[in-house]
């Protein structure tokens, strides 16, 4: 059974992901916590995916799959974007970021609090050649309080349907979810590639 990295060291994410692809016949092998981080400096979403993807390919000599997310929000003009993880600085823990998100929505009427949720995974050889990617995106709203004790990240401010991330099961979340949708376009080069 060939192995495949994971390329993050966000354990919520690998946990998400290793949900997602379960059954798939692979090894799915998480980075090192020591492992040097890839530059996560590029303009885009699907940039930022193929740099993570090139870099722990090369790193780890063995085939990789990355993604970068985004969580656009529409009266913010897209805002955080590319710098979702980053939004409350650098350093900043996934409260710090839901709390400078509810600041800047403050006072922001119900309906135009539209957001999309946006995921784009690439998939890179051990040269670090990426050999394909995939997007997903769904949309929501932002609460104006947190709901809910699952998931991570903006979970408790994201609602589909009336109910946040966090509020739903992992099943239910994954047959909806930026995520699942942008794994389950590249489930394909995934049985084939590799």
């Amino acid at each position: 059974m060939r192995t495949l990295w994971i390329g993050t060291k966000n354990r919520d994410k690998l946990r998400e992901i290793e949900e997602i692809l379960v059954g798939l016949p692979y090894t799915l092998r998480a980075l090192p916590d020591d492992a040097e981080e890839a530059p996560e400096d590029e303009p885009t979403l699907e940039g930022n995916a193929v740099s993570k993807a090139t870099f722990y390919a090369r790193q780890r000599g063995g085939w990789c799959l990355a993604d970068d997310t985004g969580l656009e929000v529409f009266a913010l003009g897209g805002a955080p974007g590319v710098k979702t993880a980053r939004y409350a600085g650098p350093d900043a823990s996934y409260a710090d970021n839901r709390r400078k998100l509810l600041a800047a929505l403050r006072g922001t009427p119900p309906d135009r609090r539209g957001a999309q949720f946006r995921c784009v995974v690439a998939l890179a050889r051990p040269s670090g050649e990426v050999v394909a990617t995939a997007e997903g995106a769904v949309d929501g709203v932002i609460l104006e309080a947190e709901r809910g004790d699952g998931g991570f990240g903006y979970d408790p401010l994201f609602a589909v349907d009336g109910r946040s991330f966090a509020e739903l099961t992992s099943d239910a979340k994954h047959a909806l979810s930026h995520r699942a949708r942008a794994l389950a376009r590249l489930r394909p080069s995934l049985l084939e590639l590799i």
